[in-house]
């Protein structure tokens, strides 16, 4: 699809190359860190097909472009690596607050899904143990663990990739002081009782003495932790940009890494690391002694307000304190309060897609439910469906606070970091009072469910530009857009028919190859996989927009329906097609519109299966789909009133 139009888009809107610092991206937003804001035009942007919209928080420009922003950001990011090298060009972010979520969010975004995905495998083994306790006994489920484990257990390795990037220090050095930093507690290198090899913190933690150059040694526990690792990188980038300035070249290749590894490794261990330890224990004492005090007030501030962080783009930097009390604690009450509000939200877009009679609506909340529900994404359905609405988002945080009260109250809590959702729920098993903090997501959802689905009103909203949450444009000919034109307002009282264009297999359109079409987003309709080569009209129509892949008509009551051949055809420039019809041609049902070769496509390298979607219902309320075979004398969708 057009990934490459929408990053040109985006990048002019924010001021081009030159006044991008840098890019990144998370589940469903791109994070510009901008040179000067004021060249950068929100109205523009947002007006880029496959924008969902524009938000602004923590001194970075975000636009929430759905579940296809890495194919955008890949384009971005080819962009941004023609750009002119600019260190030391911007200043950060204005503002302590602004500074430390930037600096939050650069390093820890990047090993999100890793970490979301490792949290889950071990929510579902301990799933596993739950039913079966002996599997927790057997190799399988200890090969398994290690899979999960193995990122938080060595989380030092991957932050330090991550804040390399971040403070531009060498990679390869700062994954050498990380690995250093995890070997004191994995590798036996001191001779302990009986010829035994003792590790650094085994051999501190028995009571013996670790010093270096006769200085005393505090070895903290250096696995799963979160801020020494940081900032030793830090340290590393300005102590390699000292030495390059005064290492001759000769030298410089190898002496700056040896210096660097040699200095920072023992001062980590020296100062930084237990000093900044003590920081991260603090942390985690002040979250276990808020929800010691009072453990429902502080699931309630957390469930009202988290999706609102989630607007500004500011909930990435309660995710070092996430890992601070996982690493301190072994669970996070913090994270296990937020499984309310997240679904909340689910269940409010799922009641304005019950509600609601406009199509355009429902294809959006459709997917945005599923989306938060499951995965705990939840950007489409505040964007696209709740925060439009506005009532729905406000009842959401409302049961939000009510179910994290409940939740805060059980101290159920993950004992790894997931991504909140329907697929994560497990993760709590066994900590706390699980059956409380089901009830509390049950209420949450419920709640924000039933005050929704009574009060909702349906009315007309102004939709984003382009298509909605799946973030991927599609090359929809101008006049058979969205929703576009027609008696939209007609009362109908007669179905109408839509015959299939092309003979062959009809699938749904939900499996159609292509996420936008399946999504609904474009419309309602189906798909058919080609037998033969004649794609011909489906209604008696004017044809209003003509490419030689695709198709807009308008029948004379106002419907629109677009027939589209193939999944990315458009790049085929025509090959293959041959038009019979221009725009202004009427149509009759059964007529031809075009002959293409299904095999030449196919052999191209693209799907020949033939969409038809109805983009402006026109009065209709819904669409029945024919499946199975059919031919072109065959109804494939039926308009009903």
């Amino acid at each position: 699809m057009r990934h490459q139009e929408t990053a040109d888009g985006v990048l002019r809107g924010v001021g081009g190359e030159a006044n991008v610092q840098s890019v990144e991206h998370c589940a469903t937003r791109l994070r510009f860190t901008l040179i000067d804001r004021s060249k950068a035009d929100k109205t523009a942007v947002e007006s880029v097909p496959g924008v969902i919209t524009v938000v602004e928080g923590g001194g970075t420009f975000q636009v929430v472009i759905g579940n296809r922003v890495g194919d955008v950001y890949a384009q971005l990011g080819s962009l941004a690596r023609r750009a002119p090298d600019r260190d030391g060009e911007k200043a950060a972010p204005a503002g302590l607050v602004p500074r430390v979520i930037d600096l939050v969010t650069s390093i820890f975004t990047p090993i999100l899904w890793v970490l979301a995905g490792a949290g889950l495998l071990k929510a579902l083994l301990a799933v596993g143990v739950k039913i079966d306790s002996s599997f927790g006994a057997t190799t399988t489920y200890a090969i398994l663990f290690a899979a999960g484990d193995a990122v938080f257990q060595f989380l030092p390795i991957l932050l330090a990739v991550t804040a390399a990037r971040r403070f531009k220090a060498d990679q390869f050095t700062s994954l050498a002081i990380a690995g250093a930093l995890v070997y004191s507690a994995t590798i036996g290198v001191v001779a302990g009782p009986k010829g035994a090899s003792l590790t650094l913190k085994a051999l501190y933690d028995g009571g013996g003495d670790v010093t270096f150059l006769g200085m005393p040694v505090v070895v903290v526990a250096y696995l799963s932790s979160v801020i020494p690792i940081i900032f030793a990188v830090y340290a590393q980038s300005h102590l390699e940009r000292l030495l390059k300035r005064v290492l001759p070249e000769a030298l410089r290749n190898f002496c700056t890494p040896l210096i660097t590894i040699a200095v920072l490794v023992p001062l980590t261990f020296l100062a930084i690391g237990p000093v900044t330890s003590h920081v991260g224990d603090w942390v985690s004492e002040g979250v276990n002694n808020l929800w010691e005090l009072s453990p429902i007030a502080g699931g309630a501030v957390m469930g009202a307000f988290w999706q609102v962080f989630v607007i500004f783009g500011v909930h990435w930097s309660f995710v070092p304190i996430m890992f601070q009390e996982l690493s301190t604690n072994g669970v996070s009450y913090l994270l296990g309060s937020l499984f309310p509000p997240v679904l909340a939200q689910a269940g409010a877009a799922l009641a304005v897609f019950l509600r609601t009679r406009d199509p355009q609506v429902k294809a959006v909340a459709g997917p945005a439910t599923v989306s938060a529900f499951l995965a705990g994404i939840t950007e489409p359905a505040i964007y696209g469906v709740t925060l439009r609405y506005k009532t729905p988002f406000i009842y959401a945080c409302i049961a939000g606070a009510i179910g994290g009260g409940i939740a805060g109250a059980s101290k159920s809590a993950p004992t790894s970091f997931v991504l909140p959702g329907g697929l994560t729920l497990s993760a709590p098993v066994g900590v706390g009072n699980y059956a409380l903090l089901l009830i509390g997501v049950a209420v949450a959802v419920g709640l924000a469910f039933v005050l929704t689905f009574v009060t909702f009103k349906d009315r007309p909203v102004a939709a984003p530009e382009g298509p909605s949450t799946v973030g991927e444009p599609v090359d929809t000919p101008t006049g058979a857009g969205v929703g576009g034109g027609g008696t939209a307002t007609a009362v109908r009282t007669k179905s109408l028919e839509l015959l299939s264009p092309v003979s062959g297999t009809a699938v749904a359109l939900a499996d159609v190859p292509d996420k936008v079409f399946a999504s609904g987003a474009v419309g309602p309709g189906a798909g058919v996989v080609p037998a033969a080569g004649a794609v011909r009209s489906p209604v008696e129509a004017t044809v209003v927009t003509v490419m030689p892949h695709a198709f807009g008509l308008r029948t004379d009551d106002g419907v629109e329906i677009l027939v589209h051949v193939g999944i990315d055809t458009v790049k085929l420039n025509g090959r293959h097609f041959h038009p019979a019809v221009t725009e202004g041609s009427r149509v009759g049902a059964g007529d031809l519109l075009v002959e293409f070769d299904p095999e030449a496509v196919r052999t191209a390298g693209y799907d020949p299966v033939t969409v038809v979607v109805v983009t402006a219902l026109a009065g209709y309320a819904d669409v029945a789909v024919t499946s199975g075979d059919v031919n072109t004398a065959d109804v494939l969708l039926t308009l009903q009133p």
